[in-house]
């Protein structure tokens, strides 16, 4: 098989960590329902992302178990692969990862967040030190969290320099003050980073599947770029619901990422 679908869950910010469990669920469902291989979620989206100036709840191991647990069943019932943004605690603090759940609920693994953005090291002070990637029958595929994926290219290389013929990219982002809001994506108005989705896959030869909630005028939305470069599809800004996107894997040769001569990676 060649041809691969896959979902990105283009859902509303949760309103509580109990509600990001709710959507989740129900997200999981609806990409079943459309016949998705994959569904990949925004970056810890549960509990929810612990923004800057905010006040969320402290964190919460057994929470997060049980959520993990509800979603994997979810993942269960449905028979599909899903990317769950959420965070961990750990002994060395707060950690943004990505846990990754086979379509029979168990877990394939974690992918926990190696760059950190500066404004998130007193709220996330643990990194992850290790990558890696993951399958979902004939897809190969890697995840780089947020900050990653925008500023560090190295980490998307690394996973399609071993197989991943797309890299998730689960973010968060909303409006801020006095930004942009854009309309068409990779506006020349707005920041860097919708261009950076599209760099990512050309510069690899790869697919690269970035995810946001869906939010009103946040400045990023969540999109598919082609291993050429090229838009494949992306959400209409603020709004909800599921992006799906079907990738020709024959495509996704990885052959920029294999030819680069000078990277130690």
């Amino acid at each position: 098989m060649s041809t691969v679908r896959i979902a990105l869950a283009n859902v509303r910010v949760p309103a509580s960590r109990e509600d990001s469990v709710r959507l989740a669920i129900s997200a999981v469902a609806d990409a079943a329902r459309r016949d998705a291989t994959v569904l990949c979620f925004p970056e810890c989206f549960v509990p929810g992302y612990r923004w800057p100036g905010t006040t969320a709840p402290a964190p919460d191991h057994t929470f997060l178990e049980q959520a993990w647990a509800a979603v994997a069943d979810a993942a269960r019932a449905a028979h599909i692969t899903v990317i769950l943004g959420t965070e961990r605690v750990t002994e060395r603090g707060l950690q943004i990862t990505a846990c990754v759940i086979n379509p029979d609920g168990t877990v394939a693994g974690w992918q926990d967040k190696g760059q950190i953005d500066p404004s998130e090291e007193t709220i996330y002070p643990a990194l992850g030190a290790e990558r890696r990637v993951f399958t979902a029958g004939p897809l190969t595929f890697g995840v780089v969290i947020c900050h990653e994926g925008w500023r560090y290219p190295e980490t998307v290389r690394w996973a399609v320099r071993r197989g991943a013929q797309v890299v998730f990219h689960p973010h968060a982002h909303v409006a801020e003050p006095g930004s942009y809001r854009p309309v068409t994506f990779a506006d020349p108005a707005n920041t860097f980073h919708e261009k950076a989705v599209l760099c990512r896959a050309a510069e690899n030869t790869c697919y690269f599947a970035s995810v946001n909630c869906a939010s009103e005028g946040s400045g990023t939305t969540s999109a598919v770029a082609r291993p050429d470069g090229t838009l494949q599809c992306f959400q209409p800004y603020g709004q909800e619901g599921l992006l799906v996107a079907d990738l020709d894997l024959r495509t996704a040769t990885g052959l920029l990422a294999s030819r680069c001569r000078t990277s130690p990676i």
